[in-house]
């Protein structure tokens, strides 16, 4: 049995031609058996009268319709009430009148302009058409009736706007949602370019001002250029891993880095002048999400604040790999040329620390007390994408 919440969604699904044509068509069959003639809404207490060729008229003007209601809502409405009205006045008194109702309904849901005028103009219509039947009636037909009925067709409308204004709401709420996903997918894409793209240049522009003293030793020269060399190549791939992100057909297995990058990571930084001791503890998990991965720019991001304000210090790294959690430390005593701040803008820290939250983690970037810095992060493991 499908669930009465799905009930809006596949309403909405289905074509605004088809929405009302099967109340129509029910309506005019219904009506159109002779067991149930006289037996529809009864306005004014006028005698009933036999159907006739006009009678079928009036039930078709008041079903057939609906078909169009979606589309044409105030074109339908005034067909629908003419049949009504013709109805009422020769005292047929189908079922087709309940279209009525319907029709009012499906005009305040989908009515966009001209709804204060649309509802003025039947406001009117139905006053002079209870004035008709009042008269031709003799008085058989309270006041109090036509009130009575004028207000259960208001009913039909203020359904209609109601549900209308759900379904706008339901608009907002979509384009915020996808607004909201659109900034946050920035905001990732931001953070994954700072973490590649600072780290791999100020690699080479470390090497690269390296390289300005070495002109008297050509081999020492050599090597700054080839160290230079690999990691503008390193920075290419990252790159190129990172454009992949932005393919809607690429997969989320190549987003942690392989095994073995953390150790490549620090061989860079150590080819670019930073001295880095590197300790790798435990077996990554089978499943770690993206926990590894986090873990992995947090490394990259500490490393890369050192060679900026700390190069030359003795810069410790520490990874420690657990059943639940993987736990980062990134240590610089500070002792180099331009130690200082470890966060520089500070957008590099802001955006790991975002991303350690997110996982229910904890971070934490801090001077020493003896100079240097140190970032720490725990990571659960297995968190999802």
């Amino acid at each position: 049995m499908i669930a009465l919440a799905r009930v809006p969604e596949l309403w909405r699904r289905i074509d605004v031609t088809l929405r009302y044509l099967p109340a129509g068509l029910l309506l005019l069959a219904g009506s159109l058996m002779p067991a149930l003639h006289s037996y529809g809404t009864q306005l004014g207490g006028l005698p009933a009268r036999p159907f006739d060729v006009l009678a079928v008229v009036a039930v078709a003007l008041q079903c057939l319709p609906l078909a169009g209601l979606g589309r044409w809502p105030v074109l339908c409405l005034a067909l629908v009430s003419l049949g009504f009205a013709v109805d009422q006045l020769r005292g047929y008194h189908s079922l087709a009148g309940t279209a009525l109702a319907i029709a009012l309904l499906g005009v305040g849901f989908h009515l966009e302009r001209h709804r204060r005028g649309t509802v003025l103009a039947f406001s009117a219509a139905y006053v002079l058409l209870a004035v008709a039947l009042f008269v031709l009636g003799s008085g058989a037909e309270s006041p109090a009736g036509f009130v009575l009925f004028y207000l259960c067709l208001a009913l039909a409308w203020g359904i209609g706007v109601r549900q209308r204004s759900i379904r706008a709401a339901e608009t907002e709420r979509r384009r915020r949602v996808a607004e909201d996903t659109r900034t946050a997918e920035r905001t990732r894409i931001a953070r994954e370019l700072h973490d590649v793209v600072t780290h791999h240049v100020t690699a080479m522009v470390v090497q690269a001002e390296a390289g300005r003293y070495l002109s008297a030793a050509p081999d020492r020269l050599d090597q700054s250029l080839t160290a230079i060399t690999d990691t503008g190549r390193r920075a290419i791939t990252d790159l190129r891993h990172l454009l992949d992100l932005l393919n809607p057909g690429h997969g989320t297995e190549t987003r942690t880095p392989p095994a073995g990058r953390l150790l490549t990571l620090v061989e860079q930084t150590r080819q670019a002048g930073q001295p880095v001791e590197f300790t790798e503890e435990g077996t990554p998990a089978e499943s770690t999400g993206t926990a590894d991965l986090v873990a992995y720019r947090v490394v990259q991001e500490a490393l890369t604040n050192a060679l900026k304000h700390a190069h030359g210090s003795r810069t410790s790294v520490r990874v420690r790999h657990g059943g639940r959690e993987i736990t980062v430390e990134v240590s610089t005593d500070g002792s180099g040329t331009r130690a200082g701040s470890p966060g520089g803008g500070g957008k590099g820290l802001a955006g790991l620390r975002e991303r350690v939250d997110v996982l229910g983690g904890d971070f934490s970037a801090d001077r020493r007390t003896g100079g240097g810095f140190v970032v720490r992060a725990r990571i659960p493991a297995g968190s999802p994408s």
